[in-house]
C-alpha cells in the first residue's frame, strides 16, 4: 500500500520524483523518503516522518538534486512511522538503495542469516532485508543481484533499486503489488499507479507478477525472474492530468463526489442502445453463448466495493433471475468454496490491483470459474487476467475513500445485470428499454442533488459532534446503509453500523436515545408494489425510532408526504427506478459523511491508518 516512483532521463530528478509522490501519497503517508544519485557519483538520501510536505521541507533545508532516483511513500507495516524507517533502505556500505511497497514474510530467517554473515542492520522493517540480500549477491550488474536476491523472499514485493556501482540504472521486479512502467520521450518512469506519472507521459504498461523491469537513459528492457525476456503491450492512458487535480475544490474527495453524473454517463455510453433498450459488452472473452449458460454468479470484492456487490445481487437476481452469493475477497480462498458448474465469478476493484481480491479471483479460477472484472483502471492485474472486464471510466480517484469508484461499480452492475437477462431471456425488450431510459437520466439526477449541497453544511454543523450513528436501509438500500457508515467512520472516526431497517428489534432498538442520530433511507419507486411495501415497512421503523426519541435523518423520493411528518430532518432525492435509486441515495450520505469529517477538523483525503490501494493482505 505503499508508493513507488522511479525516474531516469534528461530532466533533474528530484522535481519529477516529489510530484509523483504527491499523487501517490494517498498509497500511504506515514513517512517519505528519495534517493537520488548526484553529479558527483554518490548515493544521496532524504528522508522524512510524517507527510510529504516534510520530506519537502527537508529538501528545502538540505537541497538535493541528481540525473536519476527513486522515492517513496510509506504506510507502516513492520516498524514504526518514524524517520529512520522510512525508505529508501540501504546495504552495509549505502552502495545499494530499495525502496518497497509489500511485505517479506520470511524477513526474520533471512534477517538472521544475513547477521551471522555479517550485515549490520539499522531499521525494524522487512525492507531492509532486501538491500542487503541484493548486496550479498552484487558482483557489478545489478539486475542479476536483484534477480537473486528476489528468488530468496516469500512474500509479495514491488520494488526499485539502484547502485552507485552499477550507475544509470533502474532496476523494478513485482510479485503482487503493481508496479506501472512509462514511456516518455528520452525518459522513463516506474511507479506504483497511473497518477504518478500522468503528467508525463500516456505510455505505460504494467508489470506481471515475476516480471523485472531494467530503466536506462536508453530505453526499458523486460525479463522474468530467470531472465528470460518477456513482453508486455504498452497502453495509451486515455485520462487527462488535469482530472488528478483538485480543480478549485477544497479537498479531492469533494470534487470526486461532484464527478459522479459525469463519471456515471461515461460508464454508461457505447453500452446501451436507447431505442432498443439492448447492452453491448465489448472485448469479451465470454460469449453471449456462455452467458446465457450461467447457472450461479459470485461476486467478490472488499470493502466498498463489497457493497456494491451486495448491490448486485439484487440487480442480478431480479434482472436475471440467477442466484448470486457475495463473497469478501479476505475470506474466499480459505473456505474451500465450493464453485458448481456454470458459475460465474464476477471479481470488483477500484485498482484491478486488491491482493484479497486478486487472491480470490485465482482460486475461482482454479475450481472451473469463468472471471469478469469491474474495474476503474485498464491493465491491471485482476483485468489481465480476468476473461473479460467492464471499465468503470471514473478516471483517477485519489480521496482514500472511494465515492465515484463506487458509483461507477453500481452503474456496471446495473448494465451486466441488463445483459444477463437479455441474454437469458428473462428481461424482456420494453422492460429494458424502460430500465436504459431510467439509466440515461441518471446523470442529470445526480446533478439534481449535488445541487443542494448546502443541506449537508448546515447538517453536518447540527451532527458533528455526536459519536455514534446508525444507518438502515431494506433491501437494495441494505447495501447503501452500510456504505452510508463506512463513508462515516472512514473521513470522521465516527462510529457508525449500517443494520437491515427489520432487524431494529433484534438489538440495535437498545442504542436508540435523544443523542443517537439515525440515518433511514426510506425512498420508493411508485411503479414497483414491492418497493411501495419495504417503503411502509421503513415508515414503521422510523416511528420506532421516534417513540426512543432517536434524531431521524430520512433520504425519501422528491415529493414524499409522510415521511416528513415524523423524521427531524429530510432529504429528498429524484425519483428513478428501484434498482437505480441506490445511485442517487449514497450521494447525500457522502456528502453529509465529508461536510461532517470537515466541520470536526479531519483529514478528510487521508484519514489515519487507511491507504487507497491495498495491495497486500
Amino acid at each position: 500500500m505503499c508508493g513507488i516512483v522511479g525516474y531516469i532521463g534528461i530532466h533533474r530528478a528530484v522535481p519529477i520524483i516529489l510530484e509523483g509522490l504527491k499523487r501517490l501519497e494517498y498509497r500511504g503517508y506515514d513517512s517519505a523518503g528519495l534517493a537520488v544519485y548526484c553529479d558527483d557519483e554518490q548515493l544521496v538520501i532524504r528522508r522524512a516522518q510524517g507527510k510529504l510536505r516534510n520530506l519537502e521541507e527537508a529538501i528545502r533545508l538540505n537541497p538535493v538534486d541528481g540525473s536519476y532516483g527513486i522515492g517513496h511513500t510509506r504506510w507502516a507495516t513492520h516498524g514504526r512511522p518514524t524517520e529512520e524507517n522510512a525508505h529508501p533502505h540501504r546495504d552495509c556500505k549505502g552502495d545499494i538503495v530499495v525502496v518497497h511497497n509489500g511485505i517479506v514474510e520470511n524477513y526474520l530467517a533471512l534477517k538472521q542469516q544475513l547477521q551471522h554473515e555479517g550485515h549490520v542492520f539499522k531499521t525494524e522493517t522487512d525492507t531492509e532485508i532486501i538491500a542487503h540480500l541484493v548486496e550479498k549477491h552484487f558482483e557489478g550488474n545489478l539486475e542479476e543481484a536483484v534477480r537473486a536476491a528476489v528468488k530468496e523472499l516469500t512474500g509479495v514485493f514491488a520494488l526499485a533499486v539502484i547502485a552507485r556501482s552499477d550507475p544509470y540504472k533502474i532496476v523494478a521486479a513485482r510479485n503482487g503489488p503493481p508496479v506501472v512502467i512509462g514511456i516518455g520521450d528520452k525518459e522513463y518512469f516506474v511507479a506504483s499507479d497511473v497518477p504518478a506519472i500522468l503528467s508525463y507521459t500516456q505510455d505505460m504498461f504494467f508489470l506481471a507478477d515475476g516480471d523485472m523491469a531494467i530503466l536506462t537513459p536508453d530505453g526499458v528492457s523486460l525479463c522474468d525472474f530467470d531472465g528470460r525476456g518477456v513482453h508486455r503491450q504498452v497502453s495509451h492512458i486515455l485520462w487527462n492530468p488535469i482530472e488528478a487535480e483538485k480543480g478549485g475544490y477544497q479537498h479531492f474527495m469533494l470534487k470526486e463526489i461532484f464527478e459522479q453524473p459525469r463519471a456515471v454517463r461515461d460508464t454508461t455510453l457505447g453500452r446501451v442502445g436507447q431505442e432498443t433498450g439492448r447492452i453491448f459488452l465489448d472485448e469479451m472473452e465470454i460469449t453471449p453463448a456462455e452467458f446465457a449458460a450461467f447457472k450461479q454468479v459470485k461476486i467478490i470484492a472488499c470493502g466498498t466495493s463489497w457493497h456494491a456487490g451486495l448491490s448486485g445481487k439484487f440487480m442480478i437476481e431480479k434482472l436475471a433471475r440467477i442466484p448470486c452469493e457475495v463473497d469478501y475477497g479476505s475470506e474466499f480462498r480459505y473456505r474451500d468454496p465450493i464453485v458448481i458448474p456454470g458459475t460465474l465469478t464476477i471479481v470488483i476493484s477500484q485498482s484491478g490491483e486488491t491482493a484479497d481480491t486478486l487472491a480470490a479471483q485465482r482460486e475461482a479460477k482454479s475450481k472451473g470459474s469463468r472471471t469478469l472484472a469491474i474495474c476503474n483502471v485498464v491493465g491491471s492485474m485482476i483485468t489481465r487476467e480476468a476473461a473479460g472486464t467492464i471499465y468503470t471510466h471514473a478516471g483517477p480517484e485519489i480521496g482514500v475513500a472511494s465515492t465515484k469508484a463506487f458509483t461507477c461499480q453500481l452503474t456496471a452492475l446495473f448494465i451486466l445485470a441488463m445483459y444477463l437477462g437479455q441474454v437469458n431471456g428473462n428481461l424482456g425488450e420494453e422492460e429494458s428499454r424502460v430500465l436504459v431510459q431510467e439509466l440515461v437520466h441518471l446523470p442529470g439526477k445526480l446533478e439534481t442533488v449535488l445541487s443542494h449541497d448546502h443541506l449537508y453544511e448546515v447538517l453536518a454543523k447540527e451532527l458533528h459532534r455526536t459519536t455514534d450513528f446508525l444507518f438502515l436501509g431494506r433491501g437494495v438500500h441494505f447495501p447503501i446503509a452500510l456504505e452510508g457508515a463506512l463513508k462515516l467512520k472512514e473521513i470522521s472516526y465516527i462510529h457508525a453500523e449500517g443494520y437491515p431497517a427489520g432487524e431494529m428489534k433484534h438489538g440495535p432498538n437498545a442504542l436508540i436515545d435523544e443523542k443517537l442520530p439515525v440515518v433511514v433511507l426510506a425512498t420508493h419507486d411508485s411503479s414497483s408494489a414491492e418497493s411501495c411495501l419495504l417503503y411502509d415497512k421503513t415508515l414503521s421503523n422510523i416511528q420506532e425510532v421516534k417513540a426512543r426519541d432517536g434524531i431521524v435523518v430520512a433520504i425519501v423520493t422528491e415529493g414524499d408526504d409522510k415521511v416528513h411528518k415524523v423524521a427531524d430532518h429530510v432529504i429528498e432525492i429524484p425519483p428513478s427506478s428501484e434498482l437505480l435509486t441506490p445511485i442517487l441515495a449514497i450521494v447525500p450520505l457522502q456528502l453529509l459523511a465529508y461536510h461532517i469529517a470537515v466541520r470536526r477538523g479531519c483529514d478528510v483525503d487521508q484519514p489515519r491508518n487507511l491507504a487507497k490501494s491495498v495491495t497486500v493482505e
